[in-house]
Order: C-alpha cells, then sequence, then structure tokens
C-alpha cells in the first residue's frame, strides 16, 4: 500500500461536502463542471488514477478496463446499482469494486409510492391544467382517478427497497404480494402480511399495481417484456424506480397508447437519459428524471460511504461494500 495519499478522480460533481472531505484525504481530482467523462476522458482516469469513483452514467466496461493502469485497484462506485460496471472484468484484474447500499433505500421507496399515488389520482394531469389556467370548476366526474387503499401491490424484487415500499403500502392499506428469486424469510413475510408468487406471470395478472425494485443483471433484462407486459390488467398500473432495462419500453409505451395498461409511473428508462418519444405525449404516464435518491440526505450518506470504503482500502482492509460477481 502506498505511503502517499492514493490518486483519485470522481466522474461527477458530488455534494460539497463529501468532495471536501475527499480533497483533504486523498489526492482527489473533482469535475468541477459536472459534464459526463467521454471515453477519451475514463480511459485517461482508469490509466492514471488509484481509485475511480464512477456514477451510473460512466460505462466502466472490460475493453475501458484493458486501458486500466496496474495502479488501479478499486472502483469505488457513487451508487448502489453496478450493472454499468463489468464487475467480474474488474476482479480479473485484480481491482475491487465498492458500492452504497441501504442509504438510498427510504428515499427510493418515498419516492415509489409518490408515483402510485400520482398516476393513481391523475395528478400530473390535473395540475397541467390548473397551471394552464384551464380549470373552470370543480364537476362531479371530471378527472376521476382509483383509490390506493385496499388495492393488490405486486412488488418485483423484495430486498431492501422492496421491502421498504411494502412497509409503506401496508400502512396505506394494500395488499401485499411480491416475486422473487426466493420467499423472504418468515418473520418478515408475517410483518409485511405478504404473499409470495413463484410464478411472476401469474401475479402479475392479478394485481391492480405492481412496482419494479430489482436490480438490472442479465437475467432481468427485458423481465418485463411485451408478452409480460399483456398479462397486466387493463386498469393495473407500472411503476419503475429500478432500472430501465428491467422493462420493455417501447413494448410499454404501445400498450399505454392502446389503453391496455392503465398507467405508468416512470423513474428510469431504458436507454438513459433518452426516453421512448411515445411515451412524452401520453397522458397515463408520469415520466420522471432518475430522482429515486435525489435527496440531500441520501446523497451525502452515499459520498460519506464513497469515502469509507476508499479509507478502509488504503488502511489495507477489506472494503464494507465490496461488490462480488457471486452477489449479483
Amino acid at each position: 500500500m502506498p505511503a502517499r495519499k492514493p490518486k483519485v478522480i470522481v466522474t461527477r460533481r458530488l455534494p460539497d461536502p463529501v468532495e471536501t472531505r475527499m480533497r483533504e484525504l486523498f489526492d482527489t481530482q473533482l469535475n468541477l463542471n459536472d459534464e459526463p467523462l467521454d471515453r477519451a476522458g475514463l480511459i485517461a482516469a482508469v490509466s492514471s488514477a488509484d481509485v475511480i469513483v464512477p456514477t451510473i452514467t460512466d460505462r466502466i466496461d472490460a475493453e475501458l478496463l484493458s486501458h486500466a493502469g496496474e495502479q488501479l485497484k478499486l472502483i469505488a462506485n457513487f451508487g448502489a446499482g453496478v450493472d454499468h460496471i463489468d464487475v467480474a472484468a474488474a476482479n480479473a484484474r485484480g481491482i475491487a469494486v465498492t458500492n452504497t447500499p441501504g442509504v438510498l433505500t427510504e428515499d427510493t421507496a418515498d419516492l415509489t409510492l409518490a408515483l402510485m399515488m400520482t398516476v393513481s389520482r391523475r395528478i400530473v394531469e390535473g395540475a397541467n391544467v390548473a397551471q394552464a389556467g384551464g380549470f373552470t370548476g370543480w364537476a362531479p366526474t371530471w378527472m376521476m382517478g382509483r383509490r390506493i387503499s385496499g388495492k393488490r401491490l405486486g412488488i418485483i424484487g423484495m430486498g431492501r427497497i422492496g421491502q421498504a415500499v411494502a412497509r409503506r403500502a401496508k400502512a396505506f392499506g394494500m395488499q401485499i404480494h411480491y416475486h422473487n428469486r426466493k420467499p423472504v424469510s418468515p418473520r418478515i413475510a408475517e410483518d409485511l402480511e405478504a404473499t409470495y408468487w413463484e410464478s411472476l406471470d401469474q401475479m402479475l395478472a392479478r394485481m391492480d399495481i405492481i412496482s419494479v425494485n430489482c436490480p438490472h443483471t442479465p437475467a432481468t433484462y427485458h423481465l418485463l417484456s411485451a408478452r409480460r407486459l399483456k398479462l397486466m390488467q387493463p386498469h393495473a398500473i407500472l411503476v419503475n424506480t429500478a432500472r430501465g432495462e428491467i422493462i420493455d419500453e417501447g413494448a410499454l409505451a404501445d400498450q399505454l397508447a392502446k389503453g391496455e395498461i392503465g398507467g405508468a409511473g416512470l423513474d428510469v428508462f431504458e436507454f438513459e437519459p433518452a426516453i421512448n418519444p411515445k411515451l412524452l405525449k401520453l397522458p397515463n404516464a408520469v415520466l420522471l428524471p432518475h430522482l429515486g435518491s435525489a435527496t440531500v440526505e441520501a446523497r451525502t450518506e452515499m459520498g460519506e460511504k464513497v469515502i469509507i470504503n476508499i479509507k478502509t482500502w488504503m488502511d489495507g482492509h477489506k472494503p464494507p461494500d465490496r461488490v462480488l460477481t457471486s452477489m449479483l
């Protein structure tokens, strides 16, 4: 382990307290203009840094890592998801990968519930009418949505965020159902009064609202395919605060336009930051610009986790949030 401060390259702007602390602890190169690094910039970063701190906007694949210098030993990701990083290729080169799990759980769950209510109660549609000066008075049958109390919620992915969504939904009087690689512990299932579905197809066909809360992996790419989306009930709502690639976005746009699905609340997109043009024109689609962890508290805590991971590595210990291929 070098006695000097490690050279740490941060690819995007982070909260000021995080950047300041990183400058104190490490030989830190910041991205002050906050423009995503292009391929040449990323190559320069991996070829010169001891540690690189990327975000979801940086594609750290095997080809990029082939340019890594021998000194690069840690990729300390700012974020929980690591689908933009080839963890296997990094590990094969002796480069550890860490992430920032846990700290964005509550904020992402809050946003998930917010999207459920926003779509169900047509809040964006109503706000657009009011702000455009089109509100001419209350009417008994105008702008009617649906209540979420008493509805069946199907959660895809019952990890930290999925369980946090379930706790909130239960408080709203919803019936909790879920699909996961394996059932949660009996204690958690009893606490949430959650019903497990081994078959995703069967769950999709019976739910009023579907919430996507699983990670994006090769196994979950287009998990909600055109075929599976057609299983949903015409009044059902789909909410995605996980990763856009889990849903066939083109198929979803087509089915929303045809009224085959009641509505969608999306915080992530398949080809982010690009959004399918069809979705932009649909009144039953609420679209957000990836706000899941966008709170001052979450982003600061994410940065603090990055610092802890780097500092632990500096001290010759295993970082607490190391990501292994067996975990993906």
